[in-house]
């Protein structure tokens, strides 16, 4: 190791010179090479009371965090990125190359310069909710204006994109109502039609049971008065065969057959029902012309009177007039006023949603005070390193070449490949 210290030692000359040389490589390339910016944006959750009016409304719930993360979703998104890029051409005139494509630009722009970066999963705690977008970006580049008008373009993307939801959720909300309400409706047309069914079917059947009474009460009445016709006759003709022509009794028929003073009053109690022949010929046969030219027997039955008045009663249902006569039938719609005052809600909501605050920027991007690359003292220092580095390599294969060839006789043919000065340092050659 010393002899290799030594060697080294007594090459300095040559290692200065490798360390210098590639010392000035590094200044040169520190000094040449194109600079390469770094600028970033930070978000943070909004407050509370941005996202109140959204929340409030009970249709869309969107908590800061969720409103951050759904930005950060934005961020990262290729088609989000192609889209900013492709409106934006001006801005990426450096970033496109002859011959390639719009998307092939884009490719190595998203690949190459932007990055988003999030906290540590592992961090519970809220104060590191953040997203960070950073852009790399060359010195012909408008860096600034590109991640700011990017972070402008992504939360205004995602905002329209959460109106759109928004309103998705409310017609559809407003459509399952509306349908609520169609149901309802349809089941009180359907209870309504089944009552009135139900009220003219009643008084069908009753109207029904009320002439088939009246019928068969007319059919007895009639089967009554020939009866009666029959027996009339009857009794007429037994009453012909007595001589009885005017109304009388058994008893007075008795004392007409004797003797005496007619002048004498009697009462008679008897509990047997008297013939009807005893009524005498002028009054059975007065009667039986008159039971004879009778057309109708329907005064006879009070009952049949009692059936009229039912049957002309039933001629028109009020109750079935009355229902189909409802102007507005809505308003007798069961359990439909909580559904009609949530449409209402739904339909007089207004959330601004040009003024709705997703995210709170922390920080825009700002114009950098220094490029990132090249990194001047380091790149000069790694010249430095390497340049020295190189030297001692040097050195030490020169070293090992003059050892080799210490060990194999000296020819004179070999003058011409060192110098005289060469042979000073080294030792004598035997």
């Amino acid at each position: 190791m010393f002899e290799l210290f030594h060697s080294i030692w007594r090459q300095k000359k040559l290692v200065i010179g490798c360390t210098l040389f590639a010392g000035l490589v590094g200044v040169g390339y520190a000094l040449l090479a194109p600079r390469e910016y770094q600028v970033s944006s930070v978000l943070r959750p909004a407050a509370i009371n941005e996202l109140d009016a959204l929340n409030r409304s009970e249709v869309y719930k969107l908590p800061p965090a969720d409103a951050l993360a759904k930005v950060g979703t934005q961020l990262d998104s290729y088609e989000a990125r192609l889209s900013f890029f492709k409106a934006n051409q001006a801005l990426f005139k450096e970033f496109q190359r002859p011959g390639q494509s719009l998307e092939q630009s884009f490719e190595a722009f998203n690949r190459d310069s932007i990055k988003l970066i999030l906290p540590d999963p592992k961090k519970s705690d809220s104060l590191s909710s953040y997203i960070r977008l950073e852009l790399q970006y060359p010195t012909d580049i408008d860096g600034v204006a590109i991640l700011n008008g990017f972070v402008d373009y992504a939360v205004a993307a995602e905002r329209e994109q959460v109106g759109a939801d928004l309103k998705v959720i409310v017609n559809n909300r407003l459509t399952e109502l509306k349908g609520k309400i169609d149901a309802a409706r349809s089941n009180y047309e359907t209870d309504k039609a089944s009552k009135i069914a139900k009220l003219l079917e009643g008084d069908k059947l009753k109207r029904a049971q009320l002439e088939d009474e009246l019928g068969a009460l007319r059919l007895q009445m009639k089967m009554e008065r020939s009866n009666r016709l029959a027996e009339l006759a009857e009794a007429i003709s037994i009453a012909k065969s007595m001589g009885i022509k005017s109304p009388t009794t058994p008893s007075s028929m008795a004392d007409a057959g004797r003797s005496g003073s007619s002048q004498v009053m009697r009462t008679e109690v008897n509990n047997q029902r008297i013939p009807l022949y005893f009524m005498g010929t002028d009054a059975l046969e007065a009667e039986r012309t008159a039971l004879q030219q009778r057309t109708s027997d329907d005064f006879t039955n009070s009952r049949v009177a009692e059936i009229g008045k039912e049957l002309q009663l039933l001629e028109v249902n009020r109750q079935v007039e009355v229902l189909n006569k409802r102007g507005n039938e809505d308003i007798f719609l069961q359990d439909v006023e909580p559904l009609r005052a949530e449409v209402a809600r739904l339909r007089s909501l207004n959330i601004d949603m040009s003024s709705l605050k997703l995210v709170t920027i922390d920080r825009r991007a700002q114009e950098p005070l220094s490029p990132i690359k090249p990194k001047k003292i380091l790149v000069v220092a790694l010249s430095l390193v390497a340049g020295l580095v190189l030297g001692i390599m040097v050195a030490l294969i020169r070293h090992f070449i003059l050892m080799r060839r210490e060990a194999v006789p000296y020819s004179p043919l070999d003058d011409h490949r060192f110098s005289r000065r060469e042979r000073k340092d080294d030792e004598p050659l035997s």
